[in-house]
Order: structure tokens, then sequence, then C-alpha cells
């Protein structure tokens, strides 16, 4: 569940819708005028109908029938030609203001840093740049249209009614307050309950995501059943809140209608004993009485509409406490930079780094090492030593609660972040690939690449053997998360993107891990070349692939704790000797 930073109020959301609709301005007046115009077309039906019934009827004049007519055929077709200009532009506003707004708040969540999403899931906040917006298109498109048209067909019925007859409007606008205030008490209700339906179908979006992401490992473990138990639980909870939500407005639709068609009965009684008693016409009574029937009908539909606002409601806070979460990892606002001919020295300062969920169990640290420029250094130990977790504080997915990282002398954070990270490039031991083709998966992090400098880092990570097997070559899509690819495979297209992002410090997390013997000698010498005149370090369990590196550091419980060349660590570094025994296996000597 996302926490909100602050809480969101009307204004709040008013201000967030203003912003959106500010730059079509042009297209709101339009949509405005015209919504304004048939409104008033409708309310002049009344008075059409009024002049049908005392002119045309009451006098017997086919000749004022017939014009008659022709005006209620006028305004008509007046209504309809403002109903479509009015429907055209403000559903236009509303699929561009939910575009621009599903644009913002995706290009918002995609700066946040990293820890952002360790206590945020990844489906609620798909959902709410899915499912909520969808949800304020149709508000933006049609409900508020509605709302507004009902407005002045409201104002506009009720004056016309008052200039029609006074007391008949009285017995009227009695009814109002009793339909008002179950429109409001009912609809903060149903606003609630409306949060509460979007955050359960988050909650579905996001088991779904993570099971079929997974299902490999569901159907592994033969988990269809209770994930299919699961499901329906999470669907279950959407039902449930869902149908408190309907109650709700069920039962404000219901009195709405009850208290409405209560007043237009007692009025027409009051008002038929009048055109009895030769008091009003029978026109002025028909007149009164469209006229209230429309104004009944805006406020139930009002009503109506009312919930759907709520539930706007509803889904823009949620968008506005995405929106207003900010990321801990920020560019400074004057950035120093380092110069393209720099060495790519690295050195660690006195730092000490704990996760955020985790603040009382350093995961790194203390830690002071120092990498010289176009140098290698290995980073061994056992699991849980800190060794991913010092690449993630190298790209500044985080930031250390002390001490710090420095590139040339300049300390990263001082440093602008895509800057930073231009002069990196990592292949991560589980290579993340995205869906689409083999060019769109090497070029990811070059976008500007050409497609011989794709090819060329291809052969380099021995991957375009197997890329021209493909069906459709560097055409095939690999599918989602590269599925259609092998492991070793997938390894060496993560690779040829490093190779083809040409950085000055490399950072290889088992690089090697997933490649069978043969491709492992062949990467192993691709990335022998590669790493020739740059800064590089590389992670990793199996020790054969670093016996070579300049520098090994040994990592254990977030420390270093050794740091040497191989032969030099076997004599002095139990923990390191012991790893490579049993990788090496080598006899345990007998003490």
């Amino acid at each position: 569940m996302i926490n909100p930073l602050h809480k969101s109020n009307d204004i709040n959301r008013f201000i967030l819708l203003f912003k959106f609709l500010k730059p079509y301005y042009l297209q709101v007046i339009i949509a405005l005028i015209a919504l304004i115009f048939s409104a008033s077309i409708m309310l002049s039906i009344g008075h059409g109908l009024r002049l049908l019934i005392d002119r045309g009827l009451a006098t017997q004049s086919e000749e004022n029938l017939t014009a008659t007519i022709l005006v209620f055929l006028a305004l008509s077709l007046a209504l309809a030609v403002g109903t479509f200009i009015r429907f055209f532009f403000m559903s236009w506003i509303g699929e561009r203001v939910v575009m621009d707004i599903r644009n913002t708040v995706f290009e918002h969540v995609v700066e946040l840093h990293p820890g952002y999403f360790e206590t945020n899931l990844s489906g609620e906040i798909q959902s709410r740049i899915t499912t909520d917006t969808t949800l304020l298109q149709s508000v933006l498109g049609s409900s508020i249209s509605i709302a507004l048209r009902n407005i002045i067909i409201f104002f506009g019925g009720v004056i016309l009614m008052l200039l029609t007859n006074f007391k008949l409007t009285v017995i009227v606008l009695i009814s109002v307050p009793f339909i008002i205030i179950p429109i409001l008490i009912f609809g903060r209700r149903v606003r609630a309950l409306s949060r509460d339906s979007q955050d359960r179908v988050a909650d579905v979006s996001t088991f779904v995501g993570e099971s079929l992401q997974n299902i490999k490992t569901v159907q592994a473990f033969n988990h269809q059943t209770v994930a299919k138990k699961e499901f329906g639980t999470f669907t279950e909870q959407v039902f449930q809140t869902a149908v408190r939500r309907i109650r709700y407005r069920s039962i404000l639709i219901a009195v709405a209608i009850t208290l409405i068609l209560g007043a237009i009965g007692a009025m027409m009684w009051v008002g038929g004993r009048d055109v009895l008693a030769g008091t009003i016409s029978g026109g002025d009574l028909a007149a009164f009485v469209f006229y209230a029937i429309i104004v009944a009908m805006s406020v139930a539909a009002i009503s109506e509409v009312y919930g759907e606002l709520q539930r706007a409601g509803g889904a823009t806070d949620r968008l506005i406490d995405l929106l207003a979460s900010h990321s801990l990892i920020q560019t400074p606002s004057k950035p120093e930079t380092i110069s393209s001919d720099g060495a790519g020295q690295v050195e660690i300062r006195s730092l000490v780094f704990a996760y955020p969920s985790r603040l009382k169990h350093p995961a790194l640290g203390p830690l002071s090492l120092t990498v010289q420029a176009g140098t290698n250094i290995a980073i061994v130990g056992p699991s849980g030593a800190g060794k991913s977790t010092l690449f993630d504080l190298m790209l500044r997915f985080y930031d250390p609660q002390q001490g710090g990282i420095y590139i040339d002398g300049i300390n990263i954070k001082q440093l602008e972040l895509s800057k930073l990270r231009d002069l990196m490039a990592i292949v991560p031991q589980s290579p993340t690939l995205f869906t689409g083709n083999v060019w769109d998966n090497i070029r990811y992090g070059t976008p500007s690449a050409s497609d011989e400098q794709v090819r060329k880092a291809a052969e380099l990570a021995f991957a375009d053997e197997f890329i021209q097997q493909l069906p459709d070559g560097y055409e095939s899509h690999l599918g989602e998360a590269g599925v259609r690819l092998s492991g070793g495979q997938r390894q060496r297209i993560a690779i040829a993107r490093a190779i083809l992002r040409n950085p000055k410090i490399l950072l290889l997390d088992e690089a090697t891990s997933a490649l069978d013997a043969e491709s492992e000698r062949m990467v192993q010498k691709a990335l022998t070349q590669l790493m020739k005149g740059r800064t590089t370090f590389i992670i990793a369990h199996r020790l054969s692939t670093v016996v070579h590196s300049d520098q090994i550091a040994v990592f254990e419980k977030g420390k270093l704790v050794e740091l040497g060349e191989h032969n030099e660590l076997m004599e002095t570094s139990e923990l390191y000797s012991r790893l490579a025994r049993l990788q090496f296996k080598q006899p345990t000597p007998i003490s």
C-alpha cells in the first residue's frame, strides 16, 4: 500500500485538473459554449410547448399549429448540433487530459529512487496509472459535462418555473433540501468506498502480475490451485467493496426519485385545480410541468453523476499521492562535471550504508577502498556480504548514510545523475531483457547506436552467431523478459548491451555465471579485451574467473576483510582460501 505524503483535498484535486486542462482552454471554451447553448435550447422547448397548446391547439388554427411545430423542429435541430459539439469536445478533452496525466505520472514514477519500490508494490502503481486514469477519462469525458449541463438546466428551469407560476414553484423547491442533503451525506460515503474499491482492484492487478511473471515457478510447485483460491479471495473483496458502494448509490438515487416525483405529483394536483378554476391556462401548466420534469431529471442526474465524481475524487487523490512522492536521490542544483578524458579512478571513503527498512543493520561498511583507473578488481565473498549493494551505491540507486564514493576525486553525489550513469555499464547476475526485438535490447542503453555498432557489440559478446539463427535474426522478438532465449543467450545479449555502451567503468555482477564452459571461455576472452583501459568491478562466486584480477577484495558481513592478489590471499586469507579450496576441489589440510 502506498503511503500518501500529504492529505489531498478538494483544492488539490482542482489544482491538478486545472493544470492539465489549461493547455486546452480553447477546446474547453468551445465545449462550455456548446453546453450552455444546448441547455438553453432544452429550456426553450418548454416555451414552445406552451405556444403549441395555447396558440396551436386552443385556437384550433392549423396555420398556428404548423408554425409552432416548425419552431419546435428548429429547436430540436439546434439542440442536436449543440449536443454534438459538446459531446465531441468534452470527449476529446477527456481523452487528451488523461493521456497527459498518464504520461506525467509515468515520467514521475520512473524517476523515483529504487528504494521507493521496496515499500510500494509495482502492481498497485500500475493500477493507478491505468485503472484510476481510465476512471478519470470517463468523468472528464462525460460525467462533468452531464453535471454542468444539468446544473444549468436546474437553475434555468427554476427561474422559468418562477416566472410561470410562483406558487407551484414553491411546492417543488420545498423538496430540494430533502434531495440535496442525502446527496451530500451519501456522496461522502461513496467517495470513501470508491477509493477502497480502487485499492482492492490494485491488489488484484498486483497478484496477477506476480503470478504471470513467475508462471514457471507457480506451475513447478503445483501452486495453481492455491493461486486460484487466493485470486478468488481478492476478486471477492473487490466485489464486496463494490456492492457496498452500489448499495449507497442505489439508496441515494431511490430517495431522490421518491422525493422528486412526490413533489411533482403535489404540484400537478395543485396546478390541475388552478386550470379547472381558470387561474392559469393549460399551456402554462404544460410548460410548468415540462420545466418541473427537466428540473427533477437534472437533480436526479446530478445525484447519480455526483457518485461518479466522488469516485473520480478518490482516483484523483491516489494519483496526487503518487505525484507527491519525491525521489530521495536528486541531482544537485549545481552539479560538477568529470572531464571527458578523465581516467576513471574510484575511491570509496569511510562508507556506511543500511537499507531504509533495516537502518539498524548496516549492509555495507565501514568501507574504504581505492581502485586505480584502468585496473580491475574482483569482489568475492559469501552471499549477503554486500557485493551487489556496492554496485547499487555506485549507480546511486541509494545514498550511503556515511562516507561517499568518489570518481576522479569528485563525490558522485555532486554529479548529474544521468552523467554519472553514462560513465558506467552493468551486466547483472540475472540479465534484464525487455519485450521487443534484439536490436531494441542491445541498443537499450545507447539508443543512437547504428546497426553496425550493434552487430559489432554482439560479435564481441559472441552473441551474433545464435542471433543469426533466430527466426528473424536481429528482428526477432524475445518475448516478455527474454523468455524465448536460454539463460546463456540472455546473458550474452546483456553483455553486448554493456559493450555497446563503451563505459569508463564496468560493473560485472556474475557476468558469465549462466554460460556453459565454451561460451564462458569466449565471453571471458571478449571481456578481457573490453576491460583494457577501463576500471572494472567484478562480482564473482566462481573464483576461477577472477584469479588473474589486478586486485581481489574479500567481503564478509558488509566489511572488507582482505585485499590482494590470488596467490597472496591464498596464503593470508582464511576465508578466501577456504572458498578457493571448495571450488577448486583442493583437499583441506589436516591440522
